[in-house]
C-alpha cells in the first residue's frame, strides 16, 4: 500500500513539472509572437491556455482525491497542500504568457514594442523560459539548492524589469503614452512569472525542509 501511496505522491510531482513545462513554451512562444508581430502564434498560446487550466483541475483532483482517502500527516502533508499552492501558481504563469498573446493579438498587425525596448523583451523571456526549465527539475528531483538558487535567476528579471521602466520613463522617450502603458504592463508580466515561479521553488523547499523560507517575494 505504501509504494502505490508513494506512486500517488510521486504522480503529483510530475504533474506540476508537467505544468511549468506547458507554461514556459506558453511564455517563449508568446515572446516570440510579441517580438514578431505573429498573430498565428498568439492565437496559439491563447488557445492553449484551456489546457493549462485542465492540468491544474487534473492535479488539485488529484491532491484532494490523497487528502480524502489517505489522510496524510507531516511530510506527506506538506506535499500535497503544497502541490495545490503550486498548482494554483503555475496557472497564474500560465495566464501571464496568455496576457502577453493577448496584447500581440490586439495591436496586429502592428508591433507592440518601439524597436528600442525589443531587446529588453527578448531577454525577458529567455529568463521566463529558464526559469520554468529549471523549475521542471526542481518539481522532479526536489533539490533544495537549486531551489533556492532560483532567486537568483529572478533577480536577473528584476533587473531586465527595473532598466525597462527607467527607458519608458526617461527623457527621451518618444513613443507616447499608449506604447508605454502596454510597455509597463507587459513588462509587469515576465516579472510576474518569475516572481509565481520563486513562489513553487520555496514551496518546494517547505516541502523538505519543513520551513518556508523567508522573504518579502509573493
Amino acid at each position: 500500500m505504501r509504494e502505490v501511496y508513494q506512486e500517488q505522491l510521486d504522480k503529483l510531482a510530475d504533474e506540476l513539472a508537467a505544468m511549468s513545462t506547458m507554461v514556459g513554451n506558453a511564455m517563449e512562444q508568446a515572446t516570440t509572437a510579441l517580438l514578431g508581430a505573429d498573430l498565428s502564434l498568439a492565437e496559439q498560446v491563447i488557445d492553449d491556455d484551456m489546457k493549462v487550466d485542465e492540468a491544474r483541475a487534473r492535479c488539485e483532483e488529484h491532491a484532494f482525491g490523497l487528502l480524502a482517502l489517505q489522510a496524510p500527516v507531516a511530510g506527506d502533508l506538506r506535499t500535497v497542500i503544497s502541490t495545490i499552492h503550486a498548482a494554483e501558481s503555475l496557472e497564474r504563469m500560465g495566464d501571464l504568457a496568455l496576457h502577453v498573446a493577448k496584447a500581440a493579438r490586439r495591436r496586429h498587425p502592428q508591433p507592440v514594442l518601439p524597436e528600442d525596448v525589443q531587446t529588453y523583451f527578448s531577454q525577458m523571456g529567455q529568463v521566463a523560459v529558464k526559469l520554468a526549465n529549471r523549475l521542471n527539475q526542481i518539481l522532479r528531483t526536489q533539490d533544495v539548492q537549486q531551489a533556492r538558487d532560483l532567486e537568483v535567476d529572478d533577480d536577473e528579471m528584476d533587473d531586465l524589469h527595473r532598466h525597462l521602466f527607467s527607458v519608458v520613463m526617461g527623457s527621451e522617450w518618444s513613443h507616447g503614452v499608449s506604447a508605454a502603458v502596454d510597455i509597463t504592463l507587459l513588462g509587469r508580466f515576465y516579472e510576474r512569472f518569475a516572481d509565481h515561479a520563486v513562489s513553487v521553488a520555496r514551496r518546494i523547499v517547505y516541502v523538505v525542509t519543513g520551513t518556508m523560507p523567508n522573504s518579502d517575494r509573493p
